[in-house]
């Protein structure tokens, strides 16, 4: 994307997971990632995020200015939705949407409203290519009110919602490591995570500037992304995340 009334100058949208919460225990600082970015990926109670949670997290975002869109996920609190779960594409459907309408009660009550939908974990993976899961996805998103969506550029869930006319958000990973076919590198293997905030930081200007991001064999990979995911549930991400946002505007 570029800049209206600019010749040329980049716009990229950073977006972070938050209200990750649940009870008693908390994960991500919500409220200096909120000094950040752009857009709130906020967790709708089912992989985490309570309702004070969630309640708290919209109010903040909406003094901020920040969009919220509704992080949704498989039914795994235990796992936090980073398990894939057989799911049929009805019931998968309309869990999803039950999330949304939780958080849009919430978006709503701040002033503000759900923007995007974007899904958390094992269901975000699984939907690159399962199509009854992506279409249940999309099913929900359209039954929400066509909200757009947020995925892996390539993936079956963005194809399948350009085919049902919504908004699709390409999105890539700043702190994320990435296969050679351009998709995420599972958490369990070697290279899931980039090191350090230099190397972060360095993907998250390489893919601003050239749109390519460098795969874990080395190989260069094109990502054209609209939005640049930084993850809020390492102990380094807000130092990550305030690197990067300052790197971005140099």
């Amino acid at each position: 994307m570029t800049e209206p009334g600019t010749t040329g100058r980049r716009v990229l949208d950073l977006n972070a997971d938050l209200a990750e919460g649940f009870g008693q225990w908390t994960l991500t600082d919500d409220d200096a990632l909120l000094d950040v970015v752009t857009s709130a990926n906020v967790a709708c109670g089912f992989h985490a995020g309570d309702a004070p949670t969630m309640r708290r997290v919209c109010a903040r975002a909406a003094e901020r200015g920040v969009r919220i869109g509704a992080q949704v996920s498989y039914r795994d609190l235990a796992g936090f939705g980073r398990r894939f779960l057989d799911v049929d594409p009805e019931t998968l459907s309309a869990e999803i949407l039950y999330q949304i309408g939780a958080l849009r009660a919430f978006a709503q009550a701040a002033g503000t409203e759900v923007a995007y939908v974007k899904p958390h974990g094992a269901l975000y993976n699984t939907v690159v290519h399962h199509e009854a899961q992506a279409g249940a996805v999309v099913d929900a998103a359209r039954a929400a009110g066509d909200l757009p969506v947020m995925g892996l550029p390539g993936g079956r869930l963005l194809a399948l919602a350009a085919d049902a006319g919504l908004v699709t958000i390409a999105e890539a990973f700043a702190d994320r490591g990435y296969t050679p076919e351009g998709t995420l590198v599972p958490r369990s293997e070697p290279g899931a995570l980039l090191p350090d905030t230099d190397a972060v930081v360095e993907r998250a200007v390489r893919l601003a500037r050239d749109g390519v991001v460098v795969a874990v064999d080395g190989t260069e990979v094109a990502v054209a992304a609209d939005s640049l995911c930084l993850h809020g549930d390492t102990p380094e991400a807000v130092a990550n995340a305030r690197a990067v946002a300052a790197a971005l505007t140099r």
